[in-house]
């Protein structure tokens, strides 16, 4: 059964801390809030059964997914 992510524990970071530091930085709230919609997106297709995506869009959904997280890495780097 597919579930969302945890994002928190993949950065190792605390929810709070994460939290924190999206009120300080925009950028790294919009990167969260894309990487939260680009997650609903693969749990949704991975949880359909009539439209059920092909596997190849499934995979670039996860990649998109993936590059997101990529992101939020670097601006967690880059504002500490």
């Amino acid at each position: 059964m597919p579930v969302n992510h945890d994002l928190y524990q993949d950065l190792k970071v605390s929810k709070e801390e994460i939290q924190q530091r999206r009120t300080k930085d925009p950028l790294l709230d919009s990167l969260i809030n894309k990487y939260s919609q680009a997650d609903a997106e693969v749990v949704k297709a991975e949880t359909a059964k009539s439209d059920a995506p092909s596997d190849d869009q499934l995979k670039k959904l996860k990649e998109h997914r993936l590059l997101v997280k990529d992101k939020i890495v670097k601006q967690l780097q880059a504002s500490s």
